[in-house]
C-alpha cells in the first residue's frame, strides 16, 4: 500500500514537473516575441542609412552607425530642457492627478454621502460626450488664459473618469469598520482619508500613477495645441519636430552645406523611440507589483 502511494506520487511530481517546464517555456518564448519589436527598434537605430532603404530594419545591422544619436544630441541643451519639461509636467502632474483622483473615490465610495450616485453620474456622463476640441481650445485660451503655459499640458489630463471609477471601487474593499473606529476616536474626514485609506490604497495608486506618468510622458497634443516657445517643448513633440522637419532650416541658416542623402532621416526615427522610452521604462519594475493588484481588485464591480 505505501509503495504504490510513493509511486504514485513519484508520477504526480514527474507530471509537475513537466508541466512547468513546459510552462517557463511557453513564457520564455512569449517574453523573447515582445522582447524582439524593442530589440529591432534598439539595433535598427544603429543602422547606416544607405542598409536602410536597401534592406529595411534588421535585428543585426551589417554596418554600425551612430549618426542618428548624433544628429539627435547635435544640440543637446535644446533635448534636455525637453528633458526637463516633460519630467516636470509628469511629476506634477502625477502627484496633483493622484491626490484629487483619490480624494474624488475617497468621497464617492463613502456610504453617508448622499449624492454619490448623482456626481458619479455626471462624472460618467463625461466619457460619452464632450465639448469638442475649439471650446476647449476657447476655454483654455481665453478663459484659463493658459495659452503658451506649462499648465496646459498638465491640467487636461489630470483626471480621469476611468481612474477615479478605479479608485473608487478600490476603495469600496476597505471595511468600514475602520472609518468607524477612526471617527469614534476623534479623526476628521481628511486624516482617515490621508492616514487609514490612502496607505492601504497602495496597490492602486501605483497602478492609476503609472497611467498618468505614461500619459504626461508622451504628451505631445497639447503641446501642439498651446505651446509657442520652442523653450517649453516637451520630449515628445521636439523629437517630433526634429523627426519631421531634421532641422535643415536650422543648418541652412548657420550656412552649412548637407546632403540630404547623408540625413538619417529613417535611422532617427528608431533613436528618437529609444531616447523616448528609454528612462520611462525604468519606472515600471518599482510599480509592477502592485500593477496586477491593483487592476483586479479595482476592477470588481461595486
Amino acid at each position: 500500500m505505501s509503495r504504490s502511494i510513493a509511486r504514485k506520487n513519484r508520477i504526480i511530481s514527474r507530471e509537475e514537473i513537466t508541466l512547468k517546464i513546459i510552462c517557463y517555456i511557453i513564457v520564455a518564448l512569449f517574453a523573447v516575441v515582445c522582447l524582439f519589436p524593442f530589440l529591432l527598434m534598439v539595433t535598427s537605430s544603429f543602422m547606416n542609412e544607405q542598409e536602410i532603404l536597401a534592406e529595411g530594419y534588421k535585428l543585426l545591422p551589417k554596418e554600425w552607425s551612430v549618426s542618428a544619436y548624433e544628429f539627435l544630441f547635435q544640440h543637446p541643451a535644446k533635448l534636455l530642457n525637453a528633458y526637463k519639461v516633460t519630467i516636470f509636467i509628469a511629476i506634477v502632474g502625477t502627484c496633483l492627478g493622484l491626490f484629487l483622483m483619490s480624494m474624488a473615490g475617497y468621497v464617492l465610495c463613502r456610504q453617508d454621502f448622499k449624492y454619490r450616485n448623482q456626481i458619479s453620474f455626471f462624472i460618467y456622463f463625461t466619457t460619452l460626450f464632450s465639448g469638442g476640441l475649439i471650446p476647449t481650445y476657447i476655454w483654455m485660451v481665453n478663459g484659463l488664459g493658459l495659452k503658451n503655459s506649462v499648465w496646459s499640458m498638465i491640467l487636461p489630463a489630470l483626471m480621469s473618469p476611468w481612474s477615479i471609477f478605479l479608485m473608487r471601487n478600490f476603495m469600496k474593499a476597505i471595511p468600514d469598520s475602520l472609518y468607524e473606529s477612526a471617527a469614534i476616536d476623534g479623526a476628521g474626514d481628511f486624516r482617515i482619508y490621508w492616514q487609514i485609506f490612502m496607505p492601504l490604497a497602495k496597490p492602486s495608486l501605483a497602478t492609476i500613477g503609472l497611467f498618468l506618468v505614461l500619459g504626461y510622458w508622451n504628451e505631445w497634443y497639447n503641446a501642439m495645441l498651446y505651446i509657442e516657445s520652442t523653450a517649453k517643448y516637451p520630449l515628445q513633440y521636439f523629437l517630433q519636430q526634429m523627426v519631421s522637419q531634421a532641422d535643415i532650416q536650422l543648418l541652412i541658416q548657420q550656412g552649412a552645406t548637407i546632403s540630404t542623402a547623408d540625413l538619417p532621416s529613417e535611422s532617427i526615427k528608431m533613436a528618437t523611440a529609444v531616447v523616448a522610452t528609454g528612462p520611462i521604462i525604468l519606472v515600471y519594475p518599482f510599480v509592477q507589483k502592485y500593477f496586477v493588484s491593483g487592476l483586479t481588485i479595482g476592477a470588481v464591480k461595486g
